[in-house]
């Protein structure tokens, strides 16, 4: 799933390979999938793109976006682009297909569920789209102590780590994936709930966010995903299911699996006690 480290990166692949190319057509909703959302008509995706430059990338939360002139084209969830090129064969099925005019072209396909939404410049969005844009990234200096101390102040205390980062979109982009080894560098259970941190496990809890992310970023995204190229990121995570069948690598002790809360966690019951 697209996670904020995963949208950064895709953002800057899109900057650097895609920018001056200009959209000759455009294929929505070709090969129909019962969890692919569109915003509108898909058949009218290529009246809307086809001549447009691609002319920047935004990155917001977990929603990587192209921006082709007036027009945006923003991903989100279970999509999986790829960039291939001219003369490259095209995937045999595809939610979207953009072809550039240097024959070039993206395709997107659709991992479990995921979105393709376009839309002109001055769309006024929906509320996901909007909190992603307003809140302040992990990756900027307004990310900072004070209001992720704030954030914690806001919810309920009996809520589990888990709940509080991972739920509710309360930090746009961080998602079950990012959480795992954010919680081990910290840490900290899963499951533990807020109202039992310490000072210093909270101060604990923000340097991880902050410093998990950049690492993930910086180093191209996490290995369980790929990026724009078909590659996968080369952040190895410490905690997913990759790894589960390896020891820690703080205590060499065995990691475990359980389902919680819509989803599986992972973590390492010596390292982060309940």
């Amino acid at each position: 799933m697209l996670e904020l480290p995963e949208t950064y990166v895709m953002s800057e692949h899109i900057s650097k390979t895609l920018v001056g190319k200009t959209i000759s057509s455009a294929a929505a909703g070709v090969h129909p999938h019962s969890f692919a959302w569109y915003s509108g008509d898909p058949a009218e995706y290529n009246a809307k793109l086809a001549g447009k430059k691609i002319t920047g990338s935004a990155a917001y939360g977990g929603r990587p976006e192209i921006w082709a002139e007036n027009m945006r084209i923003s991903f989100c969830d279970g999509i999986r682009a790829r960039y291939l090129e001219a003369g490259e064969k095209r995937p045999a099925k595809h939610q979207l297909l953009l072809e550039f005019d240097d024959g070039t072209a993206v395709s997107c396909s659709v991992q479990m569920y995921g979105g393709m939404l376009v839309f002109e410049s001055d769309y006024g969005g929906d509320h996901h789209y909007n909190t992603a844009k307003e809140k302040p990234s992990p990756y900027t200096d307004a990310f900072d102590a004070d209001y992720f101390d704030a954030l914690r102040k806001g919810v309920k205390q009996k809520l589990s780590v888990k709940a509080f980062l991972a739920t509710e979109q309360r930090i746009p982009g961080f998602g079950n994936g990012v959480l795992h080894d954010t919680l081990w560098n910290a840490r900290l259970h899963p499951k533990r709930k807020l109202e039992t941190l310490t000072d210093k496990e909270l101060e604990a809890l923000f340097g991880s966010v902050k410093s998990t992310l950049k690492a993930m970023r910086d180093n191209g995204g996490r290995d369980t995903e790929k990026d724009l190229y078909g590659n996968p990121g080369g952040y190895r995570t410490i905690l997913s299911s990759k790894t589960l069948a390896y020891p820690c690598l703080a205590c060499g002790g065995g990691l475990k699996r359980e389902a919680y809360l819509g989803g599986n966690i992972y973590f390492c019951p010596a390292c982060q006690p309940l």
